[in-house]
Protein backbone atom coordinates (compact mmCIF):
# COMPACT_ATOMS: atom_id res chain seq x y z
CA UNK A 1 0.00 0.00 0.00
CA UNK A 2 1.08 3.58 -0.61
CA UNK A 3 2.86 5.54 2.09
CA UNK A 4 0.06 7.20 4.06
CA UNK A 5 2.25 8.69 6.78
CA UNK A 6 2.17 12.34 7.76
CA UNK A 7 4.21 14.42 10.19
CA UNK A 8 2.10 16.75 12.33
CA UNK A 9 3.79 18.98 14.91
CA UNK A 10 6.72 16.57 15.01
CA UNK A 11 4.49 13.53 15.59
CA UNK A 12 4.94 10.91 12.84
CA UNK A 13 1.57 9.27 12.16
CA UNK A 14 1.79 6.13 10.02
CA UNK A 15 -1.57 7.21 8.59
CA UNK A 16 -3.76 10.23 9.33
CA UNK A 17 -6.56 8.22 10.94
CA UNK A 18 -6.84 8.69 14.70
CA UNK A 19 -9.27 7.26 17.24
CA UNK A 20 -11.05 10.23 18.83
CA UNK A 21 -11.40 10.68 22.56
CA UNK A 22 -14.16 8.48 23.96
CA UNK A 23 -15.09 4.84 24.65
CA UNK A 24 -12.84 3.40 21.89
CA UNK A 25 -9.82 4.65 23.86
CA UNK A 26 -11.02 4.20 27.42
CA UNK A 27 -8.18 2.01 28.80
CA UNK A 28 -4.90 0.35 27.80
CA UNK A 29 -6.62 -2.79 26.55
CA UNK A 30 -8.82 -1.07 23.98
CA UNK A 31 -6.08 1.38 22.95
CA UNK A 32 -3.89 -1.63 22.17
CA UNK A 33 -6.69 -3.04 20.03
CA UNK A 34 -6.82 0.24 18.09
CA UNK A 35 -3.11 0.11 17.37
CA UNK A 36 -3.26 -3.57 16.39
CA UNK A 37 -6.10 -2.77 13.99
CA UNK A 38 -3.91 -0.22 12.22
CA UNK A 39 -5.01 3.21 13.41
CA UNK A 40 -2.34 5.90 13.08
CA UNK A 41 -2.93 7.30 16.55
CA UNK A 42 -5.25 7.36 19.54
CA UNK A 43 -6.55 10.24 21.62
CA UNK A 44 -7.31 8.57 24.94
CA UNK A 45 -10.60 9.19 26.69
CA UNK A 46 -10.54 12.52 28.49
CA UNK A 47 -9.20 12.32 32.03
CA UNK A 48 -9.01 14.67 35.00
CA UNK A 49 -7.40 14.61 38.41
CA UNK A 50 -8.78 11.90 40.64
CA UNK A 51 -10.72 14.24 42.92
CA UNK A 52 -12.85 15.49 40.00
CA UNK A 53 -16.14 13.67 40.52
CA UNK A 54 -17.26 11.66 37.49
CA UNK A 55 -20.26 9.31 37.71
CA UNK A 56 -21.65 7.88 34.47
CA UNK A 57 -25.21 6.61 34.00
CA UNK A 58 -26.72 3.78 31.96
CA UNK A 59 -28.16 3.77 29.36
CA UNK A 60 -26.31 6.76 27.94
CA UNK A 61 -26.71 6.49 24.17
CA UNK A 62 -29.51 7.12 21.68
CA UNK A 63 -29.73 6.43 17.95
CA UNK A 64 -31.46 8.40 15.20
CA UNK A 65 -32.38 6.11 12.29
CA UNK A 66 -33.39 6.78 8.69
CA UNK A 67 -37.15 6.30 8.26
CA UNK A 68 -36.96 3.72 5.46
CA UNK A 69 -33.58 1.99 5.69
CA UNK A 70 -33.33 2.02 9.51
CA UNK A 71 -29.67 3.04 9.06
CA UNK A 72 -28.14 4.96 11.96
CA UNK A 73 -27.58 8.52 10.77
CA UNK A 74 -27.35 10.26 14.14
CA UNK A 75 -26.11 9.26 17.59
CA UNK A 76 -26.43 10.99 20.94
CA UNK A 77 -24.41 10.35 24.08
CA UNK A 78 -24.67 11.66 27.61
CA UNK A 79 -21.39 10.01 28.57
CA UNK A 80 -18.98 11.86 30.83
CA UNK A 81 -15.20 11.89 30.74
CA UNK A 82 -13.28 8.96 32.20
CA UNK A 83 -14.44 7.84 35.65
CA UNK A 84 -11.09 6.14 36.33
CA UNK A 85 -8.54 7.52 38.83
CA UNK A 86 -5.80 9.47 37.10
CA UNK A 87 -3.24 7.16 38.69
CA UNK A 88 -4.69 4.36 36.56
CA UNK A 89 -4.27 6.48 33.47
CA UNK A 90 -0.62 7.12 34.30
CA UNK A 91 -0.06 3.37 34.46
CA UNK A 92 -1.93 2.87 31.16
CA UNK A 93 0.07 5.57 29.39
CA UNK A 94 3.33 3.90 30.47
CA UNK A 95 2.09 0.47 29.44
CA UNK A 96 0.92 1.58 26.01
CA UNK A 97 4.10 3.48 25.17
CA UNK A 98 6.24 0.55 26.31
CA UNK A 99 4.29 -1.81 24.05
CA UNK A 100 3.85 0.57 21.10
CA UNK A 101 6.74 3.04 21.21
CA UNK A 102 6.29 4.13 17.59
CA UNK A 103 2.54 4.69 17.80
CA UNK A 104 1.13 8.13 18.61
CA UNK A 105 -0.65 8.38 21.97
CA UNK A 106 -2.32 11.69 22.82
CA UNK A 107 -3.68 12.45 26.29
CA UNK A 108 -6.99 14.30 26.44
CA UNK A 109 -7.25 16.55 29.49
CA UNK A 110 -10.12 18.47 31.09
CA UNK A 111 -10.10 20.36 34.37
CA UNK A 112 -11.56 23.35 36.14
CA UNK A 113 -10.13 26.82 35.51
CA UNK A 114 -7.05 26.34 37.66
CA UNK A 115 -3.49 26.72 36.43
CA UNK A 116 -2.24 24.39 39.16
CA UNK A 117 -4.63 21.57 38.24
CA UNK A 118 -4.07 21.79 34.48
CA UNK A 119 -0.31 21.86 34.90
CA UNK A 120 -0.29 18.96 37.34
CA UNK A 121 -2.24 16.84 34.85
CA UNK A 122 0.13 17.87 32.07
CA UNK A 123 3.38 17.22 33.93
CA UNK A 124 2.26 13.83 35.19
CA UNK A 125 1.18 12.84 31.67
CA UNK A 126 4.55 13.94 30.29
CA UNK A 127 6.29 11.75 32.85
CA UNK A 128 4.04 8.85 31.83
CA UNK A 129 5.29 9.20 28.25
CA UNK A 130 2.45 10.54 26.11
CA UNK A 131 3.33 12.04 22.71
CA UNK A 132 1.04 15.04 22.84
CA UNK A 133 -2.02 16.66 24.37
CA UNK A 134 -5.58 17.49 23.39
CA UNK A 135 -7.36 19.96 25.66
CA UNK A 136 -11.07 19.26 26.02
CA UNK A 137 -12.75 22.66 25.77
CA UNK A 138 -15.79 21.13 24.18
CA UNK A 139 -17.66 18.40 26.09
CA UNK A 140 -21.24 19.70 25.72
CA UNK A 141 -22.84 17.97 28.72
CA UNK A 142 -22.13 16.74 32.22
CA UNK A 143 -19.49 19.24 33.31
CA UNK A 144 -20.31 22.61 31.69
CA UNK A 145 -22.47 23.43 34.73
CA UNK A 146 -19.22 23.36 36.72
CA UNK A 147 -17.47 25.65 34.26
CA UNK A 148 -15.60 22.86 32.45
CA UNK A 149 -15.80 21.52 28.90
CA UNK A 150 -17.90 23.54 26.47
CA UNK A 151 -18.52 26.26 29.07
CA UNK A 152 -14.78 26.93 29.04
CA UNK A 153 -14.55 26.55 25.27
CA UNK A 154 -17.17 29.25 24.79
CA UNK A 155 -14.94 31.71 26.64
CA UNK A 156 -11.97 32.71 24.44
CA UNK A 157 -10.10 34.20 27.38
CA UNK A 158 -10.19 30.87 29.20
CA UNK A 159 -9.20 28.95 26.06
CA UNK A 160 -6.14 31.16 25.60
CA UNK A 161 -5.15 31.04 29.27
CA UNK A 162 -5.47 27.27 29.70
CA UNK A 163 -3.68 26.59 26.42
CA UNK A 164 -0.80 28.76 27.62
CA UNK A 165 -0.70 26.98 31.01
CA UNK A 166 -0.54 23.54 29.41
CA UNK A 167 1.95 24.58 26.76
CA UNK A 168 4.28 25.84 29.50
CA UNK A 169 4.14 22.46 31.27
CA UNK A 170 4.16 20.18 28.21
CA UNK A 171 7.95 19.89 27.96
CA UNK A 172 7.93 20.60 24.24
CA UNK A 173 5.16 18.16 23.38
CA UNK A 174 2.51 19.43 20.95
CA UNK A 175 -0.75 20.77 22.32
CA UNK A 176 -4.05 20.72 20.42
CA UNK A 177 -7.10 22.61 21.68
CA UNK A 178 -10.36 20.76 20.99
CA UNK A 179 -13.05 23.26 20.04
CA UNK A 180 -16.78 23.26 20.69
CA UNK A 181 -19.22 23.62 17.76
CA UNK A 182 -21.78 25.01 20.20
CA UNK A 183 -20.74 28.57 19.43
CA UNK A 184 -21.60 31.23 16.87
CA UNK A 185 -18.16 31.52 15.24
CA UNK A 186 -15.64 28.72 15.79
CA UNK A 187 -12.85 30.92 14.48
CA UNK A 188 -12.98 32.98 17.69
CA UNK A 189 -11.90 30.20 20.11
CA UNK A 190 -9.48 28.90 17.45
CA UNK A 191 -7.74 32.28 17.38
CA UNK A 192 -7.65 32.28 21.18
CA UNK A 193 -6.07 28.81 21.23
CA UNK A 194 -3.34 29.83 18.80
CA UNK A 195 -2.77 33.04 20.75
CA UNK A 196 -2.15 30.82 23.79
CA UNK A 197 0.49 28.86 21.92
CA UNK A 198 -1.51 25.89 20.61
CA UNK A 199 0.29 23.80 18.00
CA UNK A 200 -3.04 22.86 16.46
CA UNK A 201 -6.76 22.54 17.05
CA UNK A 202 -9.25 19.68 16.89
CA UNK A 203 -12.72 20.32 15.48
CA UNK A 204 -15.43 19.49 16.10
CA UNK A 205 -16.72 17.88 19.26
CA UNK A 206 -20.34 16.76 19.46
CA UNK A 207 -23.28 19.13 19.02
CA UNK A 208 -25.61 19.70 21.97
CA UNK A 209 -28.89 18.03 21.05
CA UNK A 210 -32.00 16.08 21.92
CA UNK A 211 -32.08 12.93 19.79
CA UNK A 212 -35.84 12.47 20.15
CA UNK A 213 -38.86 11.81 22.32
CA UNK A 214 -40.47 8.41 22.90
CA UNK A 215 -44.06 9.08 21.79
CA UNK A 216 -45.44 6.24 23.90
CA UNK A 217 -43.94 7.36 27.20
CA UNK A 218 -43.32 11.04 26.33
CA UNK A 219 -39.81 10.60 27.75
CA UNK A 220 -36.71 12.03 26.06
CA UNK A 221 -34.11 9.59 24.71
CA UNK A 222 -31.83 8.22 26.12
CA UNK A 223 -34.05 7.66 29.14
CA UNK A 224 -32.53 7.13 32.58
CA UNK A 225 -35.04 6.46 35.37
CA UNK A 226 -37.66 8.25 33.28
CA UNK A 227 -35.57 11.37 32.69
CA UNK A 228 -32.79 12.66 30.43
CA UNK A 229 -30.61 15.65 29.56
CA UNK A 230 -29.54 17.13 26.22
CA UNK A 231 -26.37 15.39 25.03
CA UNK A 232 -23.74 15.31 22.33
CA UNK A 233 -24.86 14.60 18.76
CA UNK A 234 -22.52 12.74 16.40
CA UNK A 235 -22.45 10.24 13.48
CA UNK A 236 -23.06 10.82 9.79
CA UNK A 237 -25.52 13.68 10.17
CA UNK A 238 -22.93 16.06 11.67
CA UNK A 239 -20.31 15.69 8.91
CA UNK A 240 -21.47 18.75 6.92
CA UNK A 241 -21.15 20.91 10.04
CA UNK A 242 -17.72 19.52 10.87
CA UNK A 243 -16.49 20.11 7.32
CA UNK A 244 -17.76 23.68 7.35
CA UNK A 245 -16.08 24.52 10.64
CA UNK A 246 -12.74 22.95 9.69
CA UNK A 247 -12.84 24.91 6.44
CA UNK A 248 -13.53 28.14 8.31
CA UNK A 249 -10.55 27.63 10.62
CA UNK A 250 -8.27 26.61 7.74
CA UNK A 251 -9.12 29.70 5.69
CA UNK A 252 -8.82 31.96 8.72
CA UNK A 253 -5.36 30.65 9.60
CA UNK A 254 -3.66 29.22 6.50
CA UNK A 255 -1.21 26.42 7.20
CA UNK A 256 -2.42 25.65 10.72
CA UNK A 257 -2.69 22.06 11.88
CA UNK A 258 -6.26 20.84 12.32
CA UNK A 259 -7.48 17.43 13.44
CA UNK A 260 -10.83 17.06 11.70
CA UNK A 261 -13.71 15.35 13.45
CA UNK A 262 -17.36 14.75 12.70
CA UNK A 263 -19.39 11.94 11.17
CA UNK A 264 -16.62 10.05 9.37
CA UNK A 265 -18.11 6.72 8.31
CA UNK A 266 -15.85 5.80 5.39
CA UNK A 267 -12.86 6.98 3.35
CA UNK A 268 -14.98 9.45 1.37
CA UNK A 269 -15.78 11.46 4.48
CA UNK A 270 -12.22 11.24 5.76
CA UNK A 271 -10.81 12.46 2.44
CA UNK A 272 -13.24 15.39 2.49
CA UNK A 273 -11.87 16.52 5.86
CA UNK A 274 -8.31 16.36 4.53
CA UNK A 275 -9.29 18.37 1.45
CA UNK A 276 -10.78 21.19 3.54
CA UNK A 277 -7.65 21.56 5.67
CA UNK A 278 -7.39 18.77 8.24
CA UNK A 279 -4.04 16.99 8.50
CA UNK A 280 -5.42 14.17 10.67
CA UNK A 281 -8.95 12.79 10.89
CA UNK A 282 -10.45 11.51 14.13
CA UNK A 283 -13.14 8.86 14.40
CA UNK A 284 -15.04 7.94 17.56
CA UNK A 285 -18.72 7.14 16.93
CA UNK A 286 -17.86 5.41 13.66
CA UNK A 287 -15.51 3.03 15.46
CA UNK A 288 -18.12 2.40 18.17
CA UNK A 289 -20.80 1.39 15.65
CA UNK A 290 -18.73 -0.07 12.80
CA UNK A 291 -15.78 -1.53 14.68
CA UNK A 292 -12.07 -0.75 14.77
CA UNK A 293 -11.69 -2.63 11.47
CA UNK A 294 -13.22 0.28 9.57
CA UNK A 295 -9.70 1.69 9.40
CA UNK A 296 -8.91 -0.84 6.64
CA UNK A 297 -11.34 0.82 4.24
CA UNK A 298 -10.15 4.27 5.30
CA UNK A 299 -6.58 3.39 4.35
CA UNK A 300 -7.52 1.63 1.12
CA UNK A 301 -9.75 4.49 0.00
CA UNK A 302 -7.12 7.11 0.77
CA UNK A 303 -4.39 5.18 -1.05
CA UNK A 304 -6.59 4.92 -4.15
CA UNK A 305 -7.47 8.62 -3.99
CA UNK A 306 -3.80 9.63 -3.79
CA UNK A 307 -2.99 7.47 -6.81
CA UNK A 308 -6.01 8.59 -8.86
CA UNK A 309 -5.24 12.28 -8.30
CA UNK A 310 -1.46 11.86 -8.45
CA UNK A 311 -0.82 13.41 -5.04
CA UNK A 312 2.74 12.63 -3.93
CA UNK A 313 1.69 12.13 -0.30
CA UNK A 314 -1.02 12.94 2.22
CA UNK A 315 0.41 16.36 3.05
CA UNK A 316 0.15 17.37 -0.61
CA UNK A 317 -3.63 16.94 -0.58
CA UNK A 318 -4.32 18.72 2.72
CA UNK A 319 -6.44 21.79 1.96
CA UNK A 320 -6.55 21.12 -1.80
CA UNK A 321 -10.22 22.15 -1.98
CA UNK A 322 -9.82 25.41 -0.04
CA UNK A 323 -9.10 27.60 -3.12
CA UNK A 324 -12.57 26.76 -4.42
CA UNK A 325 -14.40 28.41 -1.50
CA UNK A 326 -15.34 32.05 -1.94
CA UNK A 327 -18.07 34.58 -1.07
CA UNK A 328 -21.61 34.63 -2.41
CA UNK A 329 -20.92 38.05 -3.95
CA UNK A 330 -17.99 36.56 -5.85
CA UNK A 331 -20.18 33.68 -7.04
CA UNK A 332 -22.57 36.23 -8.60
CA UNK A 333 -19.64 37.94 -10.33
CA UNK A 334 -18.28 34.65 -11.63
CA UNK A 335 -21.67 33.64 -12.99
CA UNK A 336 -22.17 37.01 -14.73
CA UNK A 337 -18.73 36.70 -16.29
CA UNK A 338 -19.53 33.19 -17.48
CA UNK A 339 -22.79 34.34 -19.07
CA UNK A 340 -20.97 37.15 -20.89
CA UNK A 341 -18.36 34.72 -22.21
CA UNK A 342 -21.08 32.31 -23.34
CA UNK A 343 -22.96 35.08 -25.15
CA UNK A 344 -19.82 36.24 -26.93
CA UNK A 345 -18.91 32.70 -27.91
CA UNK A 346 -22.33 32.04 -29.42
CA UNK A 347 -22.67 35.21 -31.51
CA UNK A 348 -21.42 33.61 -34.72
CA UNK A 349 -24.25 31.10 -34.47
CA UNK A 350 -26.76 33.96 -34.79
CA UNK A 351 -25.59 34.99 -38.28
CA UNK A 352 -27.95 34.19 -41.12
CA UNK A 353 -31.26 35.00 -39.43
CA UNK A 354 -31.55 38.27 -41.42
CA UNK A 355 -29.93 39.88 -44.45
CA UNK A 356 -26.16 39.85 -44.00
CA UNK A 357 -25.98 43.60 -44.71
CA UNK A 358 -28.33 44.37 -41.82
CA UNK A 359 -26.40 42.08 -39.47
CA UNK A 360 -23.14 43.77 -40.49
CA UNK A 361 -24.64 47.19 -39.91
CA UNK A 362 -25.64 46.38 -36.34
CA UNK A 363 -22.03 45.51 -35.51
CA UNK A 364 -20.61 48.65 -37.12
CA UNK A 365 -20.07 51.57 -34.77
CA UNK A 366 -20.17 54.35 -37.37
CA UNK A 367 -22.86 52.99 -39.67
CA UNK A 368 -25.05 55.57 -41.51
CA UNK A 369 -28.78 55.81 -41.08
CA UNK A 370 -29.31 54.93 -44.70
CA UNK A 371 -27.49 51.63 -44.52
CA UNK A 372 -29.13 50.58 -41.25
CA UNK A 373 -32.45 51.29 -42.89
CA UNK A 374 -31.70 48.84 -45.68
CA UNK A 375 -29.92 51.08 -48.26
CA UNK A 376 -27.28 49.73 -50.61
CA UNK A 377 -23.87 50.01 -48.91
CA UNK A 378 -22.21 50.01 -52.29
CA UNK A 379 -23.77 53.43 -53.07
CA UNK A 380 -22.04 55.11 -50.11
CA UNK A 381 -19.26 57.45 -51.19
CA UNK A 382 -15.73 56.25 -50.60
CA UNK A 383 -16.92 52.97 -49.12
CA UNK A 384 -13.87 50.95 -48.23
CA UNK A 385 -13.36 47.61 -49.89
CA UNK A 386 -14.02 44.58 -47.73
CA UNK A 387 -10.86 42.80 -46.69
Amino acid sequence: MADLSIDVNGMKFENPFVIGSGPPGTNANVIARCFEAGWGGVVAKTCALTDTEVINVSPRYGKLRAAKSNEVIGFQNIELISDRPFEDWEADFREIKASYPNKILIASLMESFSEKRWQELTRRSVTAGVDGFELNFSCPHGHPETGMGAAMGQNPMMVEAVTRWVKAAADGRPVWSKLTPNITDIRVPARAAFAGGADGVSAINTILSIIGIDLKTLRPVPTVEGHSVPGGYSAQAVKPIGLRMVQEIALDRPGCEISGIGGVWNSTGAIEFLLVGASTVQVCTGAMLLGYEMVDELKEGLAKFLADHKFANVRAMVGASLPYFTTHHHLVELQAEKRAQRTAANRDLNWGKERITDETARLTSNETAASTAGGNPASSAAAPAAS
